[in-house]
């Protein structure tokens, strides 16, 4: 059964240049791009207004961000590998200087924060994969190794226990975040991995990239269980829903898809131009409807909602 998907509003020209990754909370929409600054957009207000800018936050751009569950805790990673932490207080993000200093050693491309907080994980080009305890004062307690080949992304799951990563060679990898190893092997794919998430309760991963197909693994058995096809091209982005019904997906052809996981087809298509599509997040849901944002080359960030809610 198909479902459609209406805009239900704009921040047009959030950013004066692209923007890369965005992340939500339950009340707003963090955006990180070329520019050097971090943007935050309320969801709750009408005209979704801009309520805080983080001037000069990374010297180049800023490609990554990642939250934590609760939204009080916000990592961001700049084009040069250099991480910075932020912290949510009295109504504003506020840069956590401690814990940017004890990271200030560390190079990572692709990063991820654990649901409370206290775990940050991240990969390099040099496909390094490690773990820091954010709780005590960014301690590193995982440096692992893959094939030496640039990691592009990297997910924890929501129950702590699995760690995934993507590659250029297209490999991709799950760790026991208790033992360090691999527990298995994964059918990879030929071309360059972008993204990599695990359902809400960890029962799947999914991943994509160039080849535009997503593939679904178990995690308890590692073997390939699905795939899910429409995209024609390179997938930059996955988010699942909260209760891992659907997974949404944004693609260089400026598309993003909605995929029911019951059918394992396409259910919605929207597209609001034919620029690249960076980054698109499910937002919480309020009552009945389920909405979601878009961001990427055109500078905007685009919000719709379901047409049946």
């Amino acid at each position: 059964m198909s479902k459609q998907y209406l805009h239900a509003g704009s921040a047009v020209n959030a950013h004066t240049t692209l923007i890369f990754d965005l992340e939500v909370t339950d009340t707003q929409v963090i955006t990180v791009g070329a520019s050097t600054d971090i943007k935050v957009h309320s969801t709750t207000e009408p005209g979704n207004p801009l309520v805080q800018v983080i001037e000069y936050a990374h010297s180049n751009g800023c490609h990554q961000v990642a939250i934590d569950a609760e939204g009080t805790r916000m990592i961001t990673a700049g084009f040069n590998g250099i991480m910075k932490v932020w912290s949510f207080s009295d109504g504003s993000w506020v840069a956590d200087k401690d814990l940017t200093a004890a990271l200030a050693s560390a190079r990572t491309w692709a990063l991820d924060l654990s649901v409370d907080g206290q775990y940050l994980a991240g990969v390099n080009p040099e496909g390094r994969i490690q773990v820091w305890d954010l709780a005590d004062n960014a301690t590193q307690i995982r440096d692992q190794e893959t094939k030496g080949v640039w990691g592009t992304c990297i997910d924890l799951s929501q129950d702590g226990r699995f760690m995934a990563t993507g590659h250029t060679d297209g490999s991709v990898y799950i760790f026991s975040t208790e033992t360090g190893r691999m527990p298995f092997s994964l059918p990879g794919s030929v071309k360059q991995v972008r993204v990599v998430a695990f359902s809400p309760a960890g029962k799947l991963l999914a991943a994509t990239g160039d080849s535009g197909v997503i593939t679904l693994y178990d995690t308890v058995s590692g073997e390939l269980v699905g795939s899910l096809t429409g995209n024609t091209a390179w997938v930059m982005n996955l988010s699942w829903s909260s209760t891992g019904e659907y997974l949404l997906s944004c693609s260089h052809d400026g598309k993003a898809k909605v995929y029911s996981m019951a059918t394992k087809h396409c259910v919605a298509t929207v597209s609001e131009s034919d620029k690249v599509l960076w980054a698109a997040k499910w937002l919480p849901k309020v009552g009945r409807a389920e909405r979601f944002a878009t961001v990427g080359d055109s500078c905007n960030i685009t919000i719709y909602r379901e047409a049946s809610a």
